[in-house]
């Protein structure tokens, strides 16, 4: 009888010296649909929100024309306003966006949540979606829709969190803080399951050069590097918790000869690790 999970897809075992990360494995693959829907309820919430923006009846021309008008309502403030193609400050605000005022002194906490869902313009919302489909498919192709589907609400909530802290006088909107989530994910899990990757440079090097890409786009509007912080550290200790693999050889181990030493499931330093990761998450 095969073992895993009968939600998931086809079978991969062995050896895969083409992935430069993953080597080793006995789960089947998951069929990734979790990230397709959250890329497709930002779109869908992008253009909702352009809808109400609706810069042909409100744009006040203090800072020009709007912009691709053939779009009717859906045109985008003038570039002078907003650089990234999208809608007011104002639109933005009234939709949800982070604030720091309403959720401390008008208990407007749903906005910690809210404020994941929605972009400053059409560059910033196609520079998340683009990233979380590179990385939130491939995740939950080998972890699966629930533990990425934690992973990304509760890092987007953790980036809310401390952008709120340190960000009082500006709005803030954007994924960005659950994207930083999986990405430190993807760290911790490659930290922690460090026996069983190739090339483990090389899949270091990669992340670190994503996460410096990212990073660079905290500088445009309504977008803060403190989401971004906060959603890595989230998900760099979630990811310690919930990502934890087998050590390298464990699968073939149980297969042989009874009086032969199986390996240990987990390491010592992964339990290490995820106790340290509890501890953080805890306290923090």
């Amino acid at each position: 009888m095969a073992s895993g999970d009968p939600e998931r897809g086809t079978k991969n075992r062995g050896y895969n010296t083409a992935n430069v990360h993953y080597v080793e494995t006995s789960d089947k693959l998951w069929t990734s649909w979790l990230i397709p829907i959250f890329v497709v309820a930002n779109i869908a919430v992008f253009i909702v929100v352009m809808y109400v923006n609706n810069c042909p009846k409100n744009n006040l021309d203090f800072y020009g024309k709007c912009v691709a008008k053939f779009l009717g309502r859906l045109s985008f403030q003038p570039l002078k306003e907003n650089p990234l193609f999208g809608p007011s400050s104002s639109t933005l605000e009234k939709m949800g966006a982070l604030e720091w005022n309403k959720v401390v002194h008008e208990h407007q906490g749903w906005r910690l949540i809210t404020s994941m869902w929605l972009h400053a313009g059409v560059i910033h919302l196609l520079a998340n979606m683009l990233s979380l489909i590179f990385i939130g498919i491939r995740l939950e192709q080998q972890f699966g829709f629930v533990r990425v589907g934690i992973i990304y609400l509760l890092s987007g909530f953790g980036g809310s969190i401390l952008s709120s802290l340190f960000i009082q006088r500006n709005i803030s909107v954007g994924a960005s803080g659950a994207l930083f989530g999986l990405l430190g994910a993807m760290l911790s899990e490659l930290l922690t399951n460090w026996t069983i990757y190739a090339n483990k440079i090389a899949a270091l090097m990669t992340l670190v050069i994503i996460i410096a890409i990212n990073l660079a786009v905290g500088i445009l509007p309504h977008v803060d590097n403190f989401a971004h912080i906060g959603g890595f550290l989230t998900g760099f200790l979630l990811g310690f918790v919930i990502l934890l693999r087998p050590q390298f050889g464990w699968h073939e181990s149980r297969h042989l000869p009874a009086d032969t030493r199986v390996k240990s499931r987990h390491t010592a330093y992964q339990y290490v690790l995820l106790l340290v990761a509890v501890v953080l998450l805890i306290v923090g």
